[in-house]
């Protein structure tokens, strides 16, 4: 089965400034990541992992080089365009679930999709499927402080996928929970990746996780290159 390409980096720079000095985290970085296909970035900190998520995730702009999404170059578009792509074709996953505390596990879920214009009725039925895929159907009703460390992650990412994006970037996504239900989120997730096409980057220094994905890179010299 043929695989789109979700995103690219063509020759992507990016420069920091600091006093008198120019910091360059990334020079000249090419990266291409296809529909249905999970890549583990793991990289030591201050390598430029987050700036690369940032660039593919379109949160920053880089200072040379193309970022597109599904064929689409994103350098020239402006700020209200950025942020459209952002809300359709991309989910977001942190190490810290960043779900509201006064709000259920389903309606955390629902809110991107009734920002994007969807009916409340119809907000819910996907946000309890997304739910019940994630095998936390029964804890809809309850706020994120009454859930576990994993249920709680697991709404966090069925809520970045709540709009159908064709590319999710998740950021340590697993970093604060023990081994054994780290593997239990890497499992819902991969499941729903490949059940999906979603093209997912994951940001990880579980190298365990990491061997399951389907490649791994990382960033040396200020380029992505392979394992």
């Amino acid at each position: 089965m043929k695989r789109n390409v979700v995103l690219k980096l063509s020759g992507v720079e990016r420069h920091y400034g600091q006093g008198d000095t120019v910091l360059s985290i990334l020079k000249g970085a090419d990266f291409t990541l296809h529909s249905g296909e999970i890549v583990a970035l793991v990289a030591p900190s201050g390598t430029g992992k987050s700036t690369l998520l940032h660039l593919a995730g379109l949160l920053e702009h880089p200072d040379d080089g193309e970022v597109s999404i599904n064929g689409h170059a994103c350098n020239g578009l402006s700020d209200d365009k950025r942020t459209a792509i952002r809300r359709s074709e991309i989910g977001f996953v942190y190490q810290f679930h960043h779900l509201l505390p006064e709000f259920s596990a389903q309606e955390n879920i629902m809110m991107p999709q009734m920002i994007s214009g969807l009916a409340r009725k119809e907000a819910a039925v996907r946000a309890q499927q997304l739910l019940e895929y994630m095998r936390i159907g029964h804890r809809g009703s309850h706020r994120p402080g009454e859930l576990s460390g994993g249920e709680q992650q697991r709404v966090a990412i069925a809520r970045a996928v709540a709009n159908a994006p064709s590319l999710l970037l998740a950021d340590e996504p697993t970093g604060n929970l023990d081994p054994e239900t780290a593997n239990y989120v890497f499992d819902a997730l991969e499941a729903l990746v490949r059940q999906s096409g979603l093209a997912a980057l994951i940001a990880t220094h579980n190298h365990d996780l990491a061997a399951r994905m389907d490649r791994r890179v990382t960033i040396t010299d200020g380029k992505v290159v392979e394992f």
